[in-house]
């Protein structure tokens, strides 16, 4: 199974692909999408849903991880992550794969094993669990974490189902 993880973002939305099988998770290919920010809004959204649906046209992945949106002290950067995160959802489920959404809490806990780590602990086991995967960044270690994430949830339902 492909899994693309996504990390959202107006600025930079970083993504990652994985393959697992069963337990075992091996890395494909990671990256940021950037979109211009002297651009208005409908521009930047538009640009990044051509980039992810290039990008899921290039990969086809079987299924799709996204970050949840958390609310942060600007109302105003958070309804723009909103609406990035909105685009990502749309992309993903044009091309009809299941897309699962993980709290970023979670998604820490998942991978490093608490909830509150810090982005350096999230890109250390990132890279720990796919040895040899050279990380564009910290979104696309973060994206990489979401996709990691969706993958134990997938098994985890196989073996219980």
């Amino acid at each position: 199974m492909i899994i693309l993880g996504l990390d959202p973002g107006l600025g930079t939305t970083g993504w990652g692909l994985i393959s697992a099988e069963g337990n075992r998770l091996s890395h494909l290919a990671n990256g940021q999408i950037s979109t211009n920010p002297k651009q208005a809004l409908p521009a930047r959204l538009l640009e990044l849903d051509r980039a992810l649906t290039d990008l899921m046209l290039t990969h086809r992945p079987d299924g799709a991880a996204v970050e949840e949106v958390f609310v942060n002290s600007n109302p105003q950067s958070t309804l723009k992550l909103g609406q990035a995160r909105g685009v990502i959802l749309l992309a993903a489920a044009r091309t009809g794969m299941d897309v699962g959404e993980y709290a970023a809490r979670l998604v820490k806990k998942a991978v490093v094993g608490v909830g509150n780590a810090d982005k350096a602990q999230v890109h250390a086991m990132v890279s720990r669990l796919l040895p040899g995967a050279k990380i564009a960044g910290s979104d696309a270690a973060d994206a990489l974490a979401v996709a990691i994430t969706h993958a134990h949830h997938v098994a985890s339902a196989r073996r219980l189902g």
